[in-house]
Order: structure tokens, then C-alpha cells, then sequence
């Protein structure tokens, strides 16, 4: 069985409390993360926004309060995600699609704007993805991936790898159900690109205008990328950066 086999199987057995988990695992954080990466994204009300490896739906339904006369589409490939996403739907202009980031069945340029949530890390080939996400996106688009990061802080970073690698998969299968599942998340961490590595591999793909937020002192990270034309408003996402980075709590 492919990898891809693999971590769809594990997200259709978490699927039913994987909201739950992730926010107790993250003390409610996560949605004010999600928030965040939303707020990068600067479009029109009536744009067309795309949530890739979309899950129960949490970021898209973010999304969707930021394009009322528009629409996104959430895409996933876990079947079991996808119907929470749909059951728990509280935006009509949102589209759940099951699919595959490595193939997105989107014609090109048919996106404003793009995001992606604690996900590109069970990808099974980041560079293919990332080439998929500029393809679909129109000439000035932004995309916005959240992600989980490395610290550079030596004493940060191995408190925080105590966190992610010992008490995050007991908690996670305590709470998620599933404590084999939640031992696999955070390996999958382990030869995931550090934020220089993530960065330099969205501009090998095309992206320009490439930045990384760091949150939570680096356990966290938010990578935007445009695609090859200057976005319209630049200024804005460059506003959106530094308040972020001068509002991002200390880390513990």
C-alpha cells in the first residue's frame, strides 16, 4: 500500500473527532491560526478561493465569511472528512470536492486565491503540489500554507519536540480515538522541510513574493507565495505580515 493509501485510510479513522482533538491538542489555538492564514489572503468579496486538503472543513468555513458573493472549494481525499465537512456546512457557498492535490481537476488560472492547512507535510511530493497550486491560481494570487515548523531556538525547539513527539500522541489518542493514528502525525514531521527548506521550494515552483511567519517562536509557520504577476494590493499582505509577527505570542 502507497503512502497516499496509507494517511488517507488514517485521516477516515480520525475523521470523527479530529476537530475535538485538534483543539485540545493545540489549547484552541488552531482556530486563531486558521484565522490568520485567512487573513493573508486579500480578494474581493465575490472571489473564488480554493482549501486544499480541506478535512472536516474548519478553514474553508473561514474562508467562506470572506468571499459572501463568491465561492470556495474545499478538496480532500478522505471520503469520512468530507461528509463532516458537508454535515457540518454552514455557508452555502461552499463546495466539497474528493480528490487528489497531486491532480487537481481545476482548470488553470481558475482560482483567486489558495490555502492550505497542517497538511503539506503528509504530501506525498511537495514540489508536484505546490506546481499544481500555481497552476490553478490566477496571475497575482496569494497562497497561504499553515503548517506545523522546527523551531531554530535550540532549548525552544527540544521543548516544544518533547510536546509534539511524547504528550501530543497520547493526548491525541486519548481524546482522537485512535492512538496508532496519532503516533503516525507526528513522524511526519521528521523529513519535512525546515521553513528556509519549505520556502525555497515554493519558488523553485513559481511562487514569488515568498515570505514565512513564523508563530508560536517557529512551531508553527504560515508560507505565502504569489503567483508570477505582483499581487494588486501587495501592501496589504506586507501589512498583514508584520502585524502578525509583531503581535505573535512568545513562546512558553
Amino acid at each position: 500500500m502507497d503512502k497516499g493509501s496509507v494517511v488517507r485510510d488514517l485521516f477516515d479513522r480520525i475523521a470523527g473527532r479530529y476537530d475535538m482533538a485538534n483543539r485540545v491538542m493545540t489549547g484552541g489555538m488552531d482556530g486563531i491560526w486558521r484565522r490568520q492564514a485567512a487573513a493573508l489572503i486579500d480578494v474581493p468579496n465575490d472571489a473564488r478561493l480554493l482549501d486544499l486538503c480541506c478535512g472536516t472543513g474548519a478553514l474553508a468555513q473561514v474562508l467562506a465569511r470572506k468571499v459572501p458573493e463568491g465561492e470556495v472549494v474545499g478538496i480532500d481525499f478522505s471520503p469520512k472528512m468530507l461528509d463532516i465537512a458537508r454535515a457540518n456546512q454552514g455557508y452555502s457557498n461552499i463546495r466539497y470536492l474528493q480528490g487528489d492535490v497531486l491532480t487537481l481537476p481545476f482548470a488553470d488560472a481558475y482560482f483567486d486565491g489558495a490555502t492550505m492547512g497542517f497538511s503539506m507535510r503528509n504530501v506525498v511530493d511537495i514540489g508536484a503540489c505546490l506546481d499544481e497550486v500555481r497552476r490553478v491560481l490566477k496571475p497575482g494570487s496569494s497562497f497561504v500554507n499553515l503548517e506545523i515548523g522546527k523551531p531554530a531556538n535550540k532549548l525552544w525547539r527540544r521543548t516544544f519536540y518533547f510536546y509534539f513527539y511524547n504528550v501530543l500522541p497520547t493526548l491525541g489518542g486519548l481524546v482522537g480515538g485512535d492512538k496508532a493514528a496519532y503516533r503516525y502525525l507526528p513522524q511526519s514531521l521528521v523529513n519535512f522541510p525546515d521553513a528556509d527548506a519549505l520556502s525555497q521550494l515554493f519558488k523553485t515552483s513559481g511562487f514569488a513574493c515568498v515570505q514565512c511567519i513564523l508563530l508560536m517562536g517557529g512551531a508553527v509557520t504560515m508560507h505565502v507565495g504569489t503567483t508570477a504577476q505582483a499581487p494588486k494590493h501587495p501592501h496589504t499582505i506586507e501589512a498583514h505580515v508584520r502585524a502578525l509577527e509583531e503581535h505573535a505570542p512568545a513562546p512558553a
